[in-house]
């Protein structure tokens, strides 16, 4: 081969390669340019949702707390339950299924301070409008919405998209962002009180001292009651009056003052001066003392017993403080007398 004929071969050669290569290089331009440019919306930031209740199938409040963007008037937005944080929108089974929603209060910082009504003609989510709003937004937003169906599913996660728009359609958005919420099973706590009855005494023996015609013997015993029964208690109590043998000190069968060198025995439930004894009903129950024990100074004692303390109503505790005195005249036989006295609260149910 002549070099002539070689020279003109590589120089076809070159160009076949030349256009190999410049077909490469369209080819992927072509492929570059086949794209086409995403144009997303911001980022709705520090943004939440209070639930006003977590329970499942039933109808609560929901607030939203939001930062949109504040350049661009919101003429609408919306709060959309998907099972998905992102990608398609599975609707979530239950959420506003009849978008029965109201607005609990105009928005907050949206734009307008009034003008806001809520959209339902979408079910499964929340949406509210404004027209006429030309007020771009300010610091922190805050949505709510009454009478808002939860999901039907317990214990179930889901996810509130929040979309602003710059129309009254829903179509051009501004901001997007996404929480989360939950349902939660409902806890039945239970409890069972039992009636009750609370009656106890504070000593068990009272020591009137050596009697004189010249003085009074006296003592003090307590005791506290309370009760949960739907009509109170009452206390009675009874025994026999201060006894020696045969021989007696007489009980006081009506409310007598206290009088020395004289035959007496007896209580009440108050304070008393003469002789100074006892103290009056203490605590926050509701309990009094009857009649005949009730004033100071005077004291009474029935052997057969009768009702001193009583409370018609459920009641807190009270502290009673029953006081004892005996007086004897010259004559009375000398001995070591004494008397048991029972006391016996009843609840009224």
């Amino acid at each position: 081969m002549t070099n002539g004929a070689k020279q003109h071969m590589l120089k076809t050669k070159n160009v076949v390669h030349l256009k190999r290569a410049t077909y490469i290089l369209l080819a992927a331009i072509s492929v570059l340019a086949y794209f086409p440019t995403v144009v997303s919306a911001s980022q709705v930031t520090n943004r939440k949702v209070t639930m006003g209740s977590s329970v499942a199938g039933i109808n609560t409040t929901y607030q939203f707390i939001f930062t949109a963007a504040q350049s661009t008037a919101i003429k609408s937005a919306s709060f959309t339950a998907c099972t998905t944080a992102s990608g398609t929108c599975t609707p979530v089974v239950g959420f506003a299924d009849l978008n029965t929603s109201t607005l609990t209060a105009q928005p907050t910082n949206l734009g307008s301070a009034s003008g806001w009504t809520v959209d339902v003609s979408t079910v499964g989510s929340l949406r509210l409008k404004n027209t006429s709003n030309s007020t771009a937004p300010t610091g922190s937003q805050t949505v709510g919405f009454s009478n808002v169906k939860n999901p039907t599913a317990t214990n179930s996660t889901f996810f509130i998209r929040i979309a602003t728009f710059s129309d009254d359609t829903y179509t051009t958005a501004i901001d997007t962002g996404t929480v989360a919420a939950s349902t939660a099973g409902q806890i039945t706590v239970m409890a069972s009180v039992d009636e009750a009855l609370t009656f106890t005494l504070a000593n068990t023996a009272v020591d009137l001292g050596k009697l004189s015609i010249s003085s009074t013997g006296a003592g003090t015993s307590a005791m506290t009651v309370a009760t949960n029964a739907s009509t109170g208690y009452s206390v009675n109590y009874s025994g026999s009056t201060l006894t020696s043998g045969l021989n007696t000190i007489p009980a006081l069968s009506s409310p007598t003052a206290s009088v020395q060198n004289s035959k007496q025995f007896g209580i009440n439930l108050v304070s008393n001066t003469t002789p100074a004894v006892g103290s009056n009903v203490s605590g926050t129950g509701s309990g009094t003392v009857a009649t005949g024990y009730n004033t100071a100074n005077q004291f009474k004692f029935i052997p057969a017993g009768e009702v001193i303390a009583s409370a018609s109503v459920p009641t807190n505790s009270n502290v009673f403080t029953t006081s004892y005195i005996a007086n004897i005249d010259g004559v009375t036989a000398a001995g070591a007398y004494s008397t048991v006295v029972t006391y016996v609260a009843t609840a009224n149910f």
